[in-house]
């Protein structure tokens, strides 16, 4: 059974840092990219970061360049998001997915383009 399983979230103040951990199973994690997405309330869910197959390449949108950090260990089947410098509109539930057959990681991800999607989980960066 395919499955991505988000954990990391929480609660923190302006300035903190979260790291948040996607695990895989049920598929052959090294030969597709990842991504990480959001949805804020009332908002379209937004391509965050991704990652290629080897870890090789990433793209990360404008808004999250210079604070975020994407990383893969195939050997763990997992994909990170480390979370710097976090702000208030930093504040949504964050989803991984796992690209389309013969997708690629060559600009900040588009939903359209992940076919199977982790349960999310919630941050929220406040004072």
């Amino acid at each position: 059974q395919l499955q991505l399983v988000e954990s990391g979230g929480g609660l923190v103040q302006p300035g903190g840092s979260l790291r948040l951990s996607c695990a895989a199973s049920g598929f052959a994690f090294n030969y597709f990219p990842i991504g990480w997405f959001r949805q804020a309330p009332g908002k379209e869910r937004e391509g965050v970061s991704c990652i290629s197959d080897s870890g090789g390449r990433t793209n990360y949108a404008d808004s999250v360049k210079g604070r975020f950090t994407i990383s893969r260990d195939n050997v763990k089947k997992s994909v990170y998001l480390q979370m710097n410098s976090l702000k208030p509109e930093d504040t949504a539930i964050y989803y991984c997915a796992r690209a389309k057959v013969f997708g690629s990681c060559v600009s900040p991800p588009d939903p359209r383009h992940y076919d199977y999607w982790g349960q999310g989980t919630q941050v929220t960066v406040s004072s």
